[in-house]
C-alpha cells in the first residue's frame, strides 16, 4: 500500500550540514622563572656533554636543544675569568655541571668510608661507585671522558681527595697490624685507582651485575689486604 502525503502535512526541512567545532586554543605556554630556565639549560648541556664531548658541543647547540635564543645563554652563564684566565659560556655551564657531580659523587663515596669495619669501607665505598655509575651515566661520562685543556682534572682529583681520605684509614690500620703505616699512601692510590678503573670498564661493560662486580673487587681487595707482607719481595729478577 502506497502512502500519499496529506494536503495538510508539513514539508520536511532540508538538512543542515553542521559545521565542525572550531579547535581548542592551545593552551598559553607557562614562561619559565629564572631557575627553571637555568636548570633546564644545565641538563641539555648535561646531556650534549655526555653524548658528543665538551670540544664538539657549541652554545648554539645548547640554544637550539633548549629551544632558546644564545642571548638566553649566555645570560644565565656569563664567561669570566678565574685563575688568570679567560673563560666563556660553555666554559662556565660545563664547571657548574662538573661542580655539581663531583659533590654527588663525592658524598655518595664519602658515606661508604664511614664503616666501622675496613672490609664493609670496601664493599660500601665500591657499592656507592656503581650506584652513582648506575643512576647518573650522563654525569660519570662527562667526569671520566672530558677534561678540557686548561680545566681540572676532574675525575682525577675527585680520587685523589679520596685516596687521601683512605690513607688516614689505612695508616690506622697499618699500625694496629705491625704494619709500616708510612706505605699507606701507596696502598690507598693502587685501591682507590682498581675500583675507579674498575667503574670506567663498567660503565660500558655492564656485565657481570653491580653486586657481582663489587663482590669480586672487594675479594681481590681484601684478601689481598689480609695477606699483606710485612717485606714483601720480588720473586723475579728485573734491573
Amino acid at each position: 500500500m502506497q502512502l500519499v502525503p496529506h494536503e495538510d502535512d508539513e514539508p520536511l526541512a532540508e538538512a543542515v550540514p553542521l559545521r565542525p567545532a572550531p579547535a581548542p586554543k592551545p593552551a598559553p605556554r607557562k614562561r619559565m622563572s629564572g631557575l627553571e630556565r637555568r636548570e633546564q639549560l644545565i641538563a641539555v648541556g648535561r646531556r650534549l656533554f655526555a653524548e658528543v664531548g665538551y670540544e664538539s658541543v657549541t652554545v648554539e647547540a645548547i640554544a637550539q636543544a633548549a629551544k632558546v635564543s644564545k642571548p638566553v645563554v649566555y645570560e644565565h652563564f656569563a664567561g669570566g675569568e678565574l685563575d688568570g684566565k679567560e673563560f666563556g659560556t660553555k666554559e662556565a655551564l660545563y664547571a657548574v655541571i662538573v661542580d655539581r657531580e663531583i659533590a654527588e659523587l663525592l658524598r655518595a663515596i664519602q658515606s661508604g668510608l664511614d664503616a666501622t669495619h675496613p672490609r664493609l669501607m670496601v664493599e660500601q665505598s665500591t657499592m656507592a661507585l656503581l650506584t652513582y655509575i648506575e643512576r647518573n651515566e650522563e654525569g660519570f661520562q662527562i667526569l671520566v671522558r672530558d677534561s678540557p685543556v686548561g680545566m681540572a682534572g676532574s675525575f682525577s682529583n675527585l680520587m685523589a681527595d679520596i685516596a687521601l681520605r683512605v690513607q688516614h684509614l689505612l695508616a690506622r690500620e697499618f699500625k694496629a697490624r705491625g704494619l709500616n703505616p708510612k706505605l699507606a699512601p701507596l696502598y690507598a692510590q693502587a685501591l682507590v685507582g682498581m675500583i675507579a678503573l674498575t667503574g670506567q670498564w663498567w660503565l660500558d661493560a655492564r656485565r657481570p651485575g653491580k653486586q657481582e662486580v663489587v663482590a669480586h673487587i672487594v675479594n681481590l681487595a681484601w684478601n689481598g689486604l689480609q695477606g699483606l707482607e710485612r717485606e714483601p719481595k720480588l720473586v723475579g729478577k728485573f734491573d
